[in-house]
């Protein structure tokens, strides 16, 4: 199929590069110049594993990127929708998502070609239907339905592992409004044999991926809220309640003679410093609000949605149980993207970290092995130091509070060996064994 995306983004361009790969023609839409000769010149505008060789391997040959929306999608059957719906103001912006569909209404106003315009971005349930039909009918001149296909597909990336979830989805939900949108849908996806699908409205298709979004941000506020239970009550150590509740056979499968098979939903009940990027802070807050003011509160999402706020400063009073003052004191952060494998700063519980350590007059240190250099868009010039490498951020370090499971940090306690005196290692993620340095503090570990 020829297809445009209009937006380049985490999930346009993987949505991109991975339909290309399978035999499709895209074109990528981006307003910014600078990203499109990027892309065209197979150059991956973000960090994402895979991606950069993917790219390589149908950059100019199924897919290329331009700024001419007009052309891409009169040269296009089907135009996805990629752009960001950021949470502002108390409830989701949905500007970009009217902005695209006005744009591509008046694209097609004058064509004569049947063309299916599809919702990729996560949007509140109505807004396929509502909002993006009526700016494409009013700028078209045309009806949907009769004039051009609408649908809604939502996407199911996870940032670190996009193409691989792409090339093997779980699940492939089609929301649209009529036999036709919802075949062109489901002809982007030939080849996906097995692969289950779900067909419904728009609307339902966008509650799905709410939905879905909403169950992983609750698993882990769950256990957030029960690790900092253990923490308190003392003589509880998390990791090993949460190792209990994976083996309940609703999350791990035990069959005889192979090897036990535990649910990826496991991976979301581990305590830790709190969920971030791009989608479940913007989400959970968006549901909420969305029944909020239809009059049905989401009181659920609401608590998860607060524990999750309150998280990173546990990781604060970790520390400040053996530091009470923190004025003057060298820590360093390991750890800016929200999590390992991704270059994304959004909502990073790293950023409340830091601000709360330089508010108490800490002398910080910050190292990432990817999102370094987004140090000074976080926190403004010259207020962090930036090390260069793990060793250099741990060389003067009287503590040491870790944030992303970056499997290079798994070198910390050789590197803080033999030091005196120890530095205090505060373990946001529980990746590094208790007994592994001198001194040790971790959510979910209560003192014996």
């Amino acid at each position: 199929m020829r297809v445009a995306i209009v937006g380049t983004g985490y999930v346009g361009i993987v949505t991109g590069v991975c339909l290309a790969h399978r035999g499709h023609d895209v074109i990528c839409v981006d307003l910014d110049r600078s990203k499109v000769d990027r892309i065209n010149a197979g150059e991956a505008p973000i960090h994402e594993v895979g991606l950069p060789e993917r790219l390589k391997s149908v950059a100019g040959r199924r897919l290329r990127a331009t700024t001419d929306l007009k052309a891409a999608v009169a040269a296009s059957e089907v135009t996805l929708i990629a752009v960001g719906t950021p949470f502002a103001g108390g409830a989701i912006d949905l500007q970009f998502i009217e902005q695209s569909a006005r744009d591509i209404g008046r694209a097609l106003r004058g064509t004569t070609d049947y063309h299916v315009v599809v919702v990729r971005s996560t949007v509140v349930p109505g807004t396929t239907e509502g909002l993006v039909r009526r700016a494409l009918e009013e700028e078209s001149g045309r009806q949907s339905g009769a004039g051009f296909g609408l649908g809604m597909n939502p996407e199911f990336l996870t940032e670190g592992q996009a193409i691989e979830d792409f090339e093997s989805q779980d699940r492939i939900v089609i929301g649209g409004i009529d036999a036709r949108s919802c075949a062109a849908i489901d002809a982007l996806y030939e080849g996906f044999d097995g692969v289950p699908r779900v067909q419904a409205n728009p609307a339902t298709a966008e509650m799905i991926k709410y939905a879905s979004n909403a169950l992983l941000a609750t698993a882990i506020s769950f256990t957030n809220e029960m690790a900092n239970l253990a923490g308190t009550l003392g003589n509880i150590d998390i990791v090993n309640v949460m190792r209990g509740v994976h083996l309940s056979r609703y999350l791990t499968r035990a069959e005889p003679g192979k090897a036990p098979w535990t649910a990826p939903l496991a991976n979301f009940l581990m305590a830790g410093c709190g969920y971030g990027g791009s989608c479940l802070p913007k989400d959970v807050k968006a549901l909420a609000s969305a029944g909020a003011s239809v009059g049905s509160p989401m009181r659920l999402l609401e608590t998860v949605e607060a524990i999750n706020t309150a998280q990173p400063a546990r990781l604060v009073a970790l520390l400040r149980d053996e530091m009470p003052d923190l004025k003057g004191r060298r820590v360093t952060v390991l750890g800016l993207a929200f999590k390992q494998d991704t270059d994304d700063v959004r909502e990073t519980p790293a950023r409340p970290v830091v601000e709360q350590l330089l508010a108490a007059g800490a002398a910080v240190t910050v190292y990432d092995p990817i999102a370094g250099g987004q140090a000074e868009t976080l926190f403004g010039k010259g207020r962090v130091q930036v090390a260069g490498s793990l060793q250099a951020s741990l060389a003067e370090a009287e503590a040491v509070i870790l944030i992303t499971r970056w499997a290079e940090f798994e070198r910390v306690p050789q590197l803080l060996a033999g030091r005196s005196p120890a530095p205090l290692l505060v373990d946001g993620r529980r990746m590094i064994e208790p007994g592994a340095v001198s001194r040790y503090a971790g959510i979910g570990l209560g003192a014996a």
